[in-house]
């Protein structure tokens, strides 16, 4: 079975992340402690916990998340809340001081101090998956917007920049099956 993470990141997508994952929990019976609470009788929900789902040493059910913010409001928001107990403390990455609104602050330099350290946290993650199957996000849509016309607006990038899809290569497939072997 497929695993997934999630990875969600600014205020609004860690409001949204944080409400998935009680629905989550609620839907594969994870109580707000991390413990599997179902009646027993289902094999075939306690066989698919594991695509959101680690089990610690504990016996609990950690999630397979990422949390990021530029400031430790919303994840410290997060952490006091009804399910903050069942995220491990090494799923939260955050800075010391928010961009107070400025997307130029938060894209050009408060993230770049941040992005080595996350894609370091979401690489571990992703290795110590069995059976990756993909990583979703939940992220401020406004926030995506503007880095989208930021992007396109750079005068610095390519005007026609050649696009590869490696899946089309018999040597694109063999690459990309060896990463996830």
């Amino acid at each position: 079975m497929g695993e997934i993470l999630h990875v969600q990141g600014g205020q609004h997508g860690n409001q949204i992340g944080s409400k998935f994952w009680e629905v989550i929990c609620d839907e594969h019976r994870v109580d707000p402690t991390g413990r599997y609470k179902g009646n027993g009788l289902s094999d075939l929900q306690l066989e698919r916990i594991y695509v959101y789902f680690n089990e610690a040493s504990s016996g609990c059910y950690v999630p397979k998340a990422v949390l990021m913010d530029l400031e430790p409001g919303t994840t410290d928001s997060i952490r006091s809340g009804p399910y903050g107990q069942i995220f491990r403390p090494d799923n939260f990455m955050f800075g010391q001081s928010g961009t107070r609104n400025i997307w130029a602050k938060g894209h050009y330099t408060k993230g770049i101090e941040l992005i080595d350290a996350i894609l370091d946290v979401v690489r571990t993650k992703v290795e110590n998956c069995d059976c990756s199957q993909e990583a979703q996000t939940t992220v401020d849509s406004e926030d995506a917007a503007k880095a989208k016309q930021a992007t396109d607006s750079n005068p610095f990038r390519a005007a026609n920049p050649k696009k590869i899809d490696l899946d089309e290569t018999p040597s694109g497939r063999a690459k990309d099956a060896a990463r996830f072997d």
